[in-house]
């Protein structure tokens, strides 16, 4: 579907849903103390060329290796009811970007492709060879495509949550996140001040959860972090938007599932054309559909997918494991849980249908589905 019809008023009713979706990823587990209770100790510490160290949490064995992407302001503990499950069928690795939890700050800018170029050199540096199959959330489905895109013949599918869709602002301060902005800049200034307050001061509030690990702690007091969060903010619609579009085709021949959160769809206005469907719910068929082999659906959870719907998580990923082991091709994901879209722009029946993603997160799969096929995933 082409939204280039889209009016200059939709387009900027869009252009709030992507900044509240950019709110909900910066708030992302960070005040869960099941995730902060993951993430107190580091993982692997690899050393990166320039010195640097990035954190790797891999646990499981067994190939294609699932990699891990949160959206921004988050860390690898936002997969925490994701990873242990899908260990269980294969290696799994979430990891921090530079600045989170317990990976060192990186040189700006942070756009897309230093992000994706400090994964790519991690994986080296621990061993870690390919394939993978890559899975994005919210602004990481951005940084997880432009990683694949450096890996394409490495890569087996990608699975992608919600995901922040591209798009170029005429400036960072055009982009409606200066709220956003504003709080990175005020933390950066406090972790500047001299004498630098106690982590307890109020100053703090909003820079630090009160989980907070000791890691966290010490890094948000390091100027470098907030800084290099800053860049990532600014870049999302500039130049990591633009690496995004410049992709291409290089993607297409890898199988991709594009899973929407139907509170974000519902949040969204209707494309002004054609049945009823949200432009999220659209823009999502449109990166689907630059697979030859790229499937969408909508399933009822909130924007954190991985925390609010975990088995729908799982569920894809065993599935892409297993066609990827097979060496066959990716079934269809089940129909989306939602039906259509009033011209409120609210769900109709926030109701979801049975499906295959109703499964216990630990259960065996097993029968035949069309999204798994006959046989058993252990």
């Amino acid at each position: 579907m082409n939204l280039s019809a889209v009016s200059p008023r939709t387009l900027r009713d869009r252009h709030s849903l992507v900044v509240i979706l950019l709110c909900l990823g910066l708030a992302a587990c960070s005040d869960a103390g099941e995730v902060k209770a993951a993430t107190d100790a580091p993982g692997n510490r690899v050393s990166l060329p320039d010195g640097r160290k990035l954190n790797l949490r891999c646990s499981g064995r067994g190939s294609p290796t699932v990699l891990l992407e949160s959206g921004f302001g988050a860390d690898s503990g936002a997969w925490y009811k994701v990873q242990p499950a899908l260990s269980r069928l294969t290696r799994v690795c979430a990891y921090d970007r530079a600045g989170y939890g317990s990976s060192d700050p990186g040189p700006l800018p942070r756009d897309g492709a230093s992000i994706a170029r400090d994964l790519d050199l991690a994986l080296e540096a621990a061993r870690i060879p390919g394939p993978f199959i890559v899975v994005g959330h919210s602004a990481g489905g951005l940084y997880g495509r432009i990683f694949a895109a450096r890996r394409p013949g490495q890569i087996s599918g990608l699975v992608l949550l919600d995901p922040t869709v591209e798009r170029r602002a005429p400036r960072p301060q055009g982009d409606g996140l200066d709220g956003m902005r504003r709080r990175l800049v005020r933390c950066g200034a406090v972790s500047e001040s001299t004498p630098r307050p106690e982590i307890k001061d109020p100053v703090w509030t909003g820079c630090l959860s009160p989980q907070a690990s000791a890691n966290e702690i010490e890094l948000a007091q390091r100027p470098a972090k907030w800084r290099g969060q800053l860049s990532e903010l600014d870049n999302i619609f500039g130049s990591t938007s633009e690496q995004v579009d410049r992709i291409g085709g290089v993607l297409s021949d890898v199988p991709a599932y594009v899973i929407t959160a139907s509170e974000t769809a519902g949040a969204a206005p209707l494309v002004p054309f054609g049945p009823p469907i949200s432009i999220w719910e659209a823009q999502h068929q449109q990166i689907a559909g630059n697979s030859r082999h790229g499937f969408q659906t909508t399933v009822v959870s909130p924007h954190l997918v991985m925390i609010a719907r975990p088995e729908v998580v799982i569920a894809a990923v065993k599935a892409m494991v297993v066609a990827s082991r097979a060496g066959k091709s990716l079934a269809p994901l089940p129909a989306s849980e939602t039906k259509a879209l009033p011209q409120d722009g609210a769900p109709d029946d926030p109701t979801p249908t049975s499906s295959l993603f109703d499964q216990p997160l630990d259960a065996p799969i097993t029968g035949t589905s069309k999204l798994y096929g006959p046989g058993t995933l252990p």
